[in-house]
């Protein structure tokens, strides 16, 4: 898969995959898949409020899906507009 337009977060905690622990998920085209290739601490405390345990966030990824599980080449998080701080 080239660059696509996912959502990652917590498998088990956002999207209810089953599971134990906290792990990281992608979705893609309204299917969820847990990622090899990145842990779900690569981009900060997964438990801190805008961490993936408590939040959906937007991203670009490449990487293809093997016998049912994401494997990545890459995952870049897109910055929510909404969440921003206005610069002062």
């Amino acid at each position: 898969m080239e660059k696509k337009a996912v959502e990652v977060a917590c498998g088990e905690c956002m999207f209810k995959m089953p599971g134990k622990g906290c792990d990281l998920a992608i979705k893609i085209d309204g299917a969820t898949y847990f990622v090899d290739g990145r842990k779900i601490d690569d981009f900060g405390d997964a438990h801190a409020d805008d961490g993936f345990c408590n939040a959906v966030r937007k991203a670009v990824a490449t990487g293809e899906v093997v016998d049912g599980r994401f494997k990545a080449k890459s995952i870049q998080l897109v910055e929510d507009k909404k969440a921003s701080k206005p610069k002062s």
